[in-house]
Parts: structure tokens; sequence; C-alpha cells
């Protein structure tokens, strides 16, 4: 079997990789899977991102024909504010909205992670609280002009730059980074990856 993550994210690479400690010649290949991340109408978040992770793991197994025996692992991360998903900024204008939003407050970061080999696919939901200290308008401004919450879910990413405004986290910090590694690590030993 082949451990392939379907996924280009450095982050998700790095904690993939971190997930195998201790097992001699763990490895894996990456496919860059393309799929349509529109949430469906009435879809509550928890069901959206193990949907997500779930389309992510298939359609990366798609990619891999050239694979033997591939196992493929699909992850995505959300942030959710009083119900509501917070997904990536299309602009600035819009980061600025959500990081306001999330200012003094708690929200919660949902990761989804999957893997399937096509027969079986296993998927597993992790929530993480986290608290935002208080922003000023300067602070978020200056966040934003750094270019960094563009590509990131509810526009912050604590292993960079945002990490200064979390105040407090309860649960899985590699959840929130994009990949909880325990229970990764629980579903690559349910496929004997690991």
């Amino acid at each position: 079997m082949t451990l392939v993550l379907a996924s280009q994210s450095p982050r998700r690479r790095e904690l993939l990789a971190q997930a195998g400690l201790g097992v001699e010649g763990f490895s894996f290949e990456r496919v860059n899977p393309d799929i349509d991340e529109t949430p469906l109408a009435g879809e509550p978040p928890a069901n959206y991102v193990a949907r997500l992770a779930v389309e992510k793991a298939k359609a990366g197994l798609a990619l891999c024909g050239h694979i033997n025996g591939p196992v493929v692992l699909g992850s995505d991360t959300i942030v959710v504010l009083d119900g509501l998903l917070l997904g990536k900024p299309g602009d600035k204008a819009e980061a600025v909205a959500m990081l306001s939003a999330l200012s003094g407050r708690e929200h919660q970061v949902m990761t989804a992670v999957a893997l399937t080999d096509g027969d079986r696919t296993l998927c597993d939901t992790v929530t993480t609280k986290v608290r935002f200290a208080t922003l000023s308008l300067q602070d978020i401004q200056a966040y934003v002009d750094t270019g960094e919450p563009m590509d990131k879910a509810g526009a912050y990413g604590i292993q960079g730059l945002g990490g200064v405004f979390v105040e407090a986290i309860d649960g899985s910090y590699s959840a929130v980074v994009g990949l909880p590694l325990v229970e990764s690590r629980r579903l690559l030993a349910a496929f004997s990856l690991i």
C-alpha cells in the first residue's frame, strides 16, 4: 500500500510527516485534487467539513492510477462562528470583516480527516475551541496587509503571524493548523499504514 496525501498544503504535508514519527520508512506521495467546495443548502458545518474531506480523498484516489495500492488521505478545515461558516476571504475587505467578527470572541475550528482505498472510507472530525484577543482595527489591517489571511479559513493562520491573536485554545492545536495528529494516526493504523 502507498499512502497519498490529497493536498498541496505545506502545513498538511509537514503534519502528515510528523504523524509518521517512529515508523521506519514512513513516506507518502502527493496529489492535488480539485473539488467543488460549495456548501449544500442547510448543510451543518460538521457535515460539510466531513463531506469535503471524504470528497478530497476520493478525488485524490482518482488521480492515483500510476500508484500501486493507494490509500488516500483527504482533509479539510473550517472556521465556525455562531453556527456560520467562515471560509477563505474573497478579498481584503472580507478578511477585515471576518477578523473583526472573531475579535474578543470564541469560535470553533473543525477539521475532518478521511482515508480511503476505494473499498473502505473512514473519516473523523475534530472540533477545537479558539478564543481571540480583542483586536484593534490597526492590528487587523496590519495583518491583512501581510497577505497571510487570504488563503486561510476564517482569515487567519494560528501557526503563522495570526497566532498572536489567539488567546486560548481548547482542543487539538494540530487540527487548527490543518491535520489532527492523534486522529490521523488512528486512521493510518486502521489501514495498517503505521
